[in-house]
């Protein structure tokens, strides 16, 4: 189908532009013209398929994404990533375009946390503090605290009174995992991102078996069976970090398979394993982030479409536990 003028049918039904493209046209050049003649900035998530992570202009995990759009200068923000992130971009620049590739690139965590139950939830533990996982919805936000990130949990929950309950939400295996690291009990919604949820422990057993001297390398939304397993646990950063500077050559990866594009390209010589889960599937990818293209990533800015709006209400109320977020990490140099 070739763009039409008023393409808001499609858009809503398809979530992106269905448009003819030029198959002599070079991609990555044209994205790259589109980006100065817009004063555009691409931010991508590591989850992302490589062709878009080679021409984004910044490349990491939630926190440093978040950081990048607060801290820009650019017109228009192209978010390569899934929902909850481009509304995080969205919060943080009100007055500027944000755009996603494909609108239905969103996120198992987030839909598991409704923002009307959730708040049903939480009025049965008054005096609570609500600590949520920046894999939420922006509506989500507006009932939080405190936004943390993978990097940034541990030093959020230390921040807080330690006689000051909290409700965390929405991951409860993140939630677990940072009951164990500090000490502290919290409430825990009962949420969970179908990537991490899957990973089977016998399938990664049988890898190690195979691979002696492999280290398992696990993001701590990864289930508790696997994380006591792992010779480490990080933020996606994190296990980027480790990759590079352990002396350990093959690795054993349990989270979304879009970062080893990463690794590899930072350690050439050394080898990466996604971690398989329990289903047919050869590794583990995240439906949502996999349906950004590069095709739909030129679209998307040359039509500048489809473009995250959000409430006035939400942008107010939802900022504060970004901003917060925001400057504990400053505080603790993250």
């Amino acid at each position: 189908m070739a763009f039409d003028a008023a393409p808001t049918e499609d858009l809503l039904e398809r979530g992106y532009l269905d448009v003819d493209i030029d198959p002599r046209l070079d991609l990555f050049e044209e994205i790259e013209k589109l980006k100065k003649e817009k004063n555009a900035i691409i931010l991508a998530h590591y989850y992302q398929e490589p062709d878009i992570q080679d021409i984004a202009d910044y490349v990491g995990d939630s926190l440093g994404l978040s950081q990048k759009a607060a801290w820009t200068d650019a017109d228009v923000i192209v978010f390569a990533g899934v929902h909850f992130m481009a509304e995080t971009a969205k919060i943080l620049n009100p007055t500027r375009k944000v755009l996603l590739p494909d609108l239905k690139a969103g996120c198992s965590l987030a839909d598991s946390c409704p923002a009307p139950v959730f708040r049903k939830f939480k009025e049965q533990y008054p005096g609570h503090i609500v600590v949520s996982y920046i894999s939420c919805t922006a509506e989500l936000k507006t009932l939080t605290d405190i936004c943390c990130t993978s990097t940034n949990a541990v030093h959020i929950i230390e921040s807080i009174p330690e006689d000051q309950p909290i409700i965390f939400a929405p991951d409860i295996n993140l939630g677990k995992y940072l009951q164990q690291k500090t000490g502290r009990q919290m409430v825990l919604w009962h949420g969970t991102c179908q990537v991490h949820e899957l990973f089977s422990h016998e399938q990664i057993v049988k890898l190690k078996q195979r691979h002696p001297d492999a280290h398992l390398i696990a993001h701590p939304e990864c289930e508790p069976h696997i994380l006591e397993m792992a010779d480490f646990i990080g933020s996606t950063t994190a296990l980027l970090n480790y990759t590079v500077e352990s002396d350990a050559q093959v690795f054993i990866v349990a989270t979304e398979s879009g970062i080893i594009h990463q690794m590899r390209k930072h350690s050439p010589h050394k080898t990466f394993i996604p971690a398989p889960p329990d289903n047919i599937s050869a590794c583990n990818e995240c439906p949502h982030m996999k349906r950004n293209t590069l095709e739909k990533l030129y679209v998307c800015m040359k039509y500048e479409l489809p473009e995250i709006v959000l409430p006035d209400w939400i942008i107010e109320q939802g900022r504060a536990c970004i901003d917060r977020m925001l400057e504990i990490s400053a505080r603790a140099g993250l």
